[in-house]
């Protein structure tokens, strides 16, 4: 069991870390001030002003921007504050974390979260060693105030869909682990291959194939956190061929391989409850 001090941990960045892919084995909320992009699994987006960005395990992320960029960073790992736990209270996972469909940043229109990393870095430095409470509690708040923003984004973004793009969600969730390919789909929502992709790409900011790829490494990401199947068996559940097939899948996706990412991210506590 690692101590508290390594499971949860604040710090702002220079310039000169934002121009450099991140390694982050750890749930990381970023509170960026300035404009620039963030690249997300390579998927990239533009940003200005003050915004909250949302990031999971084994990620790539890539911060970009002006010198003057400002970046603070909040790091907690599940063994902290486990969201999966905790999900009636703060709502975020889905939504915040693990949410491959959307934009994974918020705008920030007041000081709130600001305000709540001041407090925590406060605790932190006056108080040795901190209070946990105390701190999950911080990072409750922010993590709720930040849902409430979130769902509030995702229903005016609904609106805007083109036809057929939200059931490509509910179809991808139906459907990932048995049909991977573009035509499947297009098929599905009667729209030509070609149309299909055009629309996916326009709502989502990314492909009808990085969207299915990035669904089985989310599942993938889940099985080995939230259970205790053995690789192979994650592999089974997941319909590869083979185990090895899987973890060079996933190392691909990820950087790591699957045993590493257990190793590193853990086995959540709800594996061992009836949550799951």
């Amino acid at each position: 069991m690692m101590a508290y001090e390594e499971l949860f941990h604040l710090r702002t960045l220079d310039g000169h870390a934002s121009t450099r892919p991140l390694e982050l084995k750890y749930y990381n909320i970023f509170l960026l001030e300035g404009s620039g992009t963030i690249s997300v699994d390579f998927v990239e987006y533009a940003f200005q002003g003050r915004v909250a960005l949302f990031t999971s395990p084994y990620q790539h992320i890539l911060l970009n921007g002006t010198p003057d960029l400002r970046i603070e960073q909040l790091s907690f790992h599940g063994d902290f504050y486990c969201i999966e736990y905790h999900k009636q209270e703060v709502a975020c996972n889905g939504l915040l974390f693990n949410n491959i469909y959307k934009q994974p940043f918020i705008p920030l229109h007041d000081g709130e979260l600001h305000t709540i990393f001041n407090r925590i870095r406060s605790e932190i430095k006056q108080n040795q060693p901190f209070s946990e409470p105390i701190l999950r509690t911080y990072l409750q708040l922010i993590l709720a105030f930040s849902s409430r923003t979130k769902l509030q984004m995702q229903s005016l973004k609904v609106a805007e869909a083109p036809s057929g793009i939200e059931q490509f969600k509910e179809l991808l969730e139906k459907h990932f682990l048995n049909n991977r390919t573009i035509d499947f789909y297009a098929t599905e929502l009667a729209l030509s291959p070609t149309t299909f992709a055009k629309r996916c790409k326009s709502y989502f900011g990314k492909s009808p194939s990085q969207l299915i790829q990035e669904r089985v490494v989310l599942e993938a990401k889940k099985e080995l956190h939230l259970t205790r199947k053995s690789v192979k068996e994650v592999a089974a559940a997941l319909r590869f061929e083979d185990e090895h097939y899987f973890s060079r899948f996933f190392k691909k996706h990820t950087g790591v391989s699957p045993t590493v990412f257990r190793e590193k991210v853990g086995i959540s506590i709800v594996a061992d409850s009836s949550m799951r």
